[in-house]
């Protein structure tokens, strides 16, 4: 329980410390003042249920009309304090899920987090549900966990004392002693909360697990669709119909299954929590009934001991109230989000320990050349791809890098990226210089063809002429309508015109430095050619690393760099 407390506080303090807390204190102080102020007015409204059945009992017409004339004030200052309650609430939810959604997003897209998760393997399952689903649902359960915890304290603080002298004293007889209870309802209460919390606790551990994984296999199961949109083509070459649909039904029967457990431990634990309901509104009529019979107690006043006993016994038991639900805050829901975004976190920090513990050093410096030394590159099993590899590349110079698949070629390209951290050796590129790097499959994003091709500038940075013309160059002329329309381009796009597009950007881009990793791989030999040269005409001055297969490539280069087995290389003209 206390790991559970220190993971919750771990997670909130940023937001609660950062340069929005004054707010969100004020906030959070106004919902907490309404609930105080609902609680004080509960205990006026106990005080005239008393008085107002007493009239009945007595048969006061005068009064019982002149009592009734309280209750529109009563429902009124109800009314006005849960609707105002709740928007503030929910003001203060939107605010701290906006904090803490672009705090997780930060750290998923700095140090291309995002990237190394995926290389790495880690057991970090639908990073995107985290961030969307799962700190809405963590906010969300807080704060009506939170404000409720406190509203349940402040009412058994507030009603316990009434329960009390209202309960008056009972004599009970022990063998030859007598013994005077004093606010036995009271103890009744407690005694009932606290049996009933216990065995809610042993019944219902179970679901706290069974809902974690619940999320985990309906997260999957909706991954593996989205794979089958964007892969369908690919999917409809193989046939491959049958054996995704294998797939989705093994993911879905592990949902059914995790589903129909968390069905039976639910139905037992309803069992424990409807009995619990049920019989706290019997149990103070049940004890109170011999003070009416003895005329201790008029009508009234068994309403308003009525009412006390249960604000009491509601009080107490919160945690049974509050212990598991399928679709509302509980503290077995909360505990299954708070283990995912605990995880997520723990992942990312280990995974930058891990990173780190790499020394790869990338530092400009001044000179205009691009120099590496004593550089050796591994896998992330520490298998070594590229050994000792000592390279000094000038302005305006072209290489080609070549060698068999799997032999480390776009590895070392992500290591001059930045991207790729696993190795050691020394990175010097040039400082102040604009580079630009093209992978195999460009990226795409949602949006129109105009920021597309801009991307990851402003599209408005770029007159619609030059990308008209740029287009045309590029042999996406037949596209130019379609400039300003909005749509899954990726989709719409063969890979051939996608890799167009990237040629594209980088000559509106104009970078001094380019990288091309394996950019032509799916253009034929006549078009790839016409990308190269078109680049040689409009980026004469710039330098060019390219990845690549094809002999005709060497026409564009002024050297080659072959990387063998084993991590060797060879530098040629």
């Amino acid at each position: 329980m206390l790991n559970f407390f220190r993971q919750a506080w771990k997670i909130s303090r940023g937001f609660w410390q950062s340069e929005e807390k004054w707010s969100a204190r004020l906030l959070a102080a106004s919902v907490i003042a309404l609930q105080m102020l609902n609680v004080y007015v509960m205990v006026k409204y106990n005080v005239w249920q008393n008085q107002f059945y007493s009239t009945i009992q007595e048969l006061d017409s005068a009064k019982f009309f002149q009592l009734f004339l309280y209750w529109p004030v009563f429902t009124l200052i109800f009314l006005v304090v849960d609707v105002n309650k709740l928007y503030l609430q929910q003001m203060l939810e939107v605010r701290w899920r906006t904090w803490l959604t672009n705090h997780y997003l930060q750290a998923w897209l700095s140090k291309r987090t995002y990237y190394l998760l995926q290389i790495l393997d880690y057991d970090t399952d639908n990073p995107d549900q985290r961030i969307s689903e799962d700190v809405r649902l963590f906010v969300s359960y807080v704060l009506e966990l939170s404000f409720g915890l406190f509203r349940s304290t402040l009412t058994l603080a507030s009603f316990i004392v009434v329960l009390w002298n209202l309960s008056g004293i009972i004599d009970l007889t022990v063998g030859p002693y007598v013994l005077s209870i004093h606010g036995y309802m009271v103890w009744v209460a407690i005694i009932y909360a606290v049996a009933g919390s216990w065995l809610t606790a042993v019944v219902g551990n179970s679901l706290i697990k069974l809902n974690f994984v619940q999320q985990r296999y309906e997260a999957d199961f909706r991954f593996s669709l989205i794979r089958l949109r964007e892969n369908g083509e690919g999917i409809a070459f193989y046939n491959g119909e049958q054996r995704e649909q294998a797939n989705f039904s093994n993911r879905f029967q592990l949902i059914i299954e995790n589903f129909q457990a968390l069905m039976s431990g639910q139905r037992r634990l309803s069992y424990v929590t409807l009995l619990h309901w049920r019989l706290s509104f019997l149990l103070p009529y049940l004890i109170s009934a011999p003070r009416i019979f003895e005329g201790k107690m008029q009508l009234g006043g068994l309403f308003q001991t009525a009412t006390a006993f249960t604000q009491v016994e509601q009080s107490l038991s919160f945690f049974i109230d509050k212990f598991y639900s399928m679709n509302e805050a509980s503290l077995a829901q909360l505990q299954a989000v708070l283990k995912r975004l605990s995880s997520f976190a723990e992942h990312i920090d280990n995974l930058h320990a891990t990173a780190s513990g790499n020394s790869i050093a990338i530092t400009a410096a001044p000179g205009g050349l691009l120099g590496v030394a004593c550089l050796d590159i591994k896998l992330p099993t520490g298998e070594l791809l590229l050994k000792n590899l000592e390279l000094q590349v000038q302005p305006g110079d072209r290489l080609l890098i070549t060698g068999a698949s799997g032999s480390g070629k776009s590895t070392l390209m992500k290591t001059l990226a930045g991207i790729w951290p696993f190795g050691q050796g020394n990175i010097h590129i040039p400082a102040g210089e604009s580079m630009l790097f093209l992978p195999q499959k460009p990226y795409l994003p949602l949006g129109t063809l105009r920021e597309i091709l801009a991307y990851p500038a402003a599209a408005d940075l770029f007159a619609e002429e030059k990308l008209c013309e740029i287009m045309i160059m590029c042999k996406l002329g037949e596209f130019i309508d379609c400039l300003n329309e909005d749509g899954n381009w990726s989709q719409i796009l063969s890979l051939g015109e996608q890799q167009r597009i990237a040629f594209a950007r980088a000559i509106l881009q104009r970078p001094q430095w380019l990288f091309l990793d394996e950019a032509t791989s799916a253009l034929d030999e006549e078009t790839e050619m016409a990308m190269h040269r078109l680049l040689h005409e409009q980026l004469p001055g710039a330098t060019i690393i390219s990845v690549g297969h094809r002999s005709t490539l060497m026409e564009y280069h002024h050297r080659t760099l072959n990387i063998t087995e084993a991590g060797s290389w060879k530098l040629s003209a």
